[in-house]
């Protein structure tokens, strides 16, 4: 008698169990995740410093930040780095200092969120590239969601013993693309 109430008790739990709602209502729900731009930021000046001919200038250029909020799957981005030529007074070929005898080295990175694999162009100031054209300064690849990357990249100048003595002016610009 026992093993008769276990298993009809066992029955009516089975039964139970498995009775489907009486009513039932799905909700389908969707979203959408934009991207953004992949931008780069640099100071907007520095200064470095006096010297005299037949030498050489070398400074930091201050924090130089890529920020890729695209939000890709595998993504990749590569920063790039030009100079104009250093110029004074009227710009003669004494007044000139060519972009050539400047330098470039990015550093390694001071800063990086989000995941992928970020590399530098220049890890030293020993590897320094002459700006003849553009320099890679930066790379990202297997880039997943934003992210961020920021170093601070030397700039080094070697004044020709031809120089005039003045201030020299020139325009270093970085993009990302």
């Amino acid at each position: 008698m026992r093993l008769l109430k276990y298993v009809i008790g066992m029955a009516m739990a089975l039964l139970i169990g498995s009775v489907a709602p009486a009513q039932a209502a799905d909700t389908t729900v969707t979203f959408t995740i934009q991207g953004g731009a992949l931008t780069i930021s640099a100071p907007a000046s520095i200064n470095l410093g006096n010297s005299a001919s037949d030498t050489t200038l070398q400074g930091t250029i201050g924090p130089v930040t890529v920020t890729d909020l695209r939000g890709t799957l595998l993504g990749s981005w590569t920063a790039g780095v030009t100079s104009t030529d250093f110029t004074t007074g009227g710009g003669t070929a004494n007044e000139t200092i060519p972009k050539a005898d400047a330098a470039y080295a990015s550093g390694a990175a001071t800063a990086t969120s989000g995941v992928g694999t970020f590399a530098p162009g220049q890890l030293t100031v020993q590897l320094a590239a002459p700006l003849t054209g553009q320099v890679t300064a930066f790379t990202a690849a297997a880039l997943v969601g934003n992210n961020t990357v920021t170093w601070n990249p030397t700039l080094r100048v070697t004044i020709p013993n031809s120089a005039v003595a003045g201030t020299y002016t020139g325009t270093v610009t970085h993009s990302v693309a």
